[in-house]
């Protein structure tokens, strides 16, 4: 495999429909800590997970269209698992000579460290009830035989908004957050390593990545919890990546310091981008734009 170097004259896109895919966007800055980066909150048309798939295919092809326009992008993140399940295949189809990576939920992990057989898998309805995401189900457990795995599939409606408006709050204001989480927990039944409990917990949604340690507070200290934030680092630092004429292998300790490293956009609430990239990456409020609402 040829040595790379960074592509530092064009950025890496990434979209979610709200400060969810800032959970990717951090993997991504660990992973690739020289790459330019723009990323797009949808927030003004969120969340995904509650709207219809043409809706979300529009808004797609909107926000790649933009993100183009913005930092000529190399490659495009779709840093949503509700936007991966009903559009990338139509980006693919789009945007033929720009990589799509797309998060979908880790099923596949999630089967190769479940002791006891039982995964729970949360996400939104778009999501779970997506055609993509049961091909990738039947897949999963194809491979799977003669080993069996059962799948405990949990729809959380409202769950992402919940997150999205708690950025804004103070941290200990998750009343809402934590009701609804338990509220889902509950409906799939006990977590544990006992034979018959839920021993491994999917994120199917960005989102959720930021409830990581409520969740664990939940589901006990002893079940696997996993996203899928460093698996799409590496894929998109994989598409990114350009041969070096040397063939030796650059790597940067730090991050790149630039104005112009990583610019944040929202059409929604530009306070609560700025709140989520201090609180999440560390970023000042120089970074994040607002941008008017605009139909796709």
């Amino acid at each position: 495999m040829p040595a790379t170097e960074p592509n530092t004259q064009r950025a890496i896109g990434v979209f979610d429909s709200g400060i969810g895919g800032l959970s990717v966007l951090q993997a991504m800055r660990a992973e690739m800590p020289h790459e330019r980066f723009i990323y797009w909150s949808d927030s003004a048309f969120a969340p995904y997970g509650e709207r219809s798939d043409e809706f979300v295919i529009d808004r797609s092809h909107f926000i790649t269209e933009q993100l183009i326009a913005k930092g000529n992008v190399k490659t495009v993140v779709v840093a949503c698992n509700s936007a991966t399940a009903v559009a990338i295949e139509s980006l693919r189809q789009q945007f033929p000579d720009l990589p799509f990576v797309g998060v979908e939920p880790a099923l596949k992990p999630a089967i190769g460290v479940s002791q006891t057989g039982r995964v729970g898998v949360i996400g939104t309805h778009a999501t779970l009830q997506s055609a993509r995401f049961e091909k990738l189900l039947s897949k999963v457990q194809a491979d799977a035989l003669p080993s069996q795995c059962e799948f405990v599939i949990q729809p959380c409606k409202g769950l992402a908004l919940a997150i999205e408006k708690q950025t804004e709050k103070a941290q200990t204001d998750t009343q809402e957050v934590e009701q609804l989480c338990r509220h889902y927990l509950n409906e799939m039944g006990t977590f544990g390593n006992a034979t018959g409990q839920i021993d491994t917990l999917v994120l199917g949604c960005t989102h959720y990545v930021f409830v990581e340690e409520l969740l664990r507070q939940m589901v006990g200290p002893k079940v696997n919890i996993i996203s899928t934030g460093t698996a799409v680092a590496r894929q998109a630092h994989r598409l990114s990546a350009i041969p070096t004429q040397s063939g030796v292998e650059t790597k940067e300790e730090l991050h790149d310091t630039s104005p112009d490293s990583i610019q944040l956009w929202t059409n929604g609430s530009l306070s609560a981008l700025e709140h989520a990239a201090d609180r999440w990456l560390s970023l000042p409020p120089q970074r994040c734009h607002w941008i008017a609402p605009s139909a796709s």
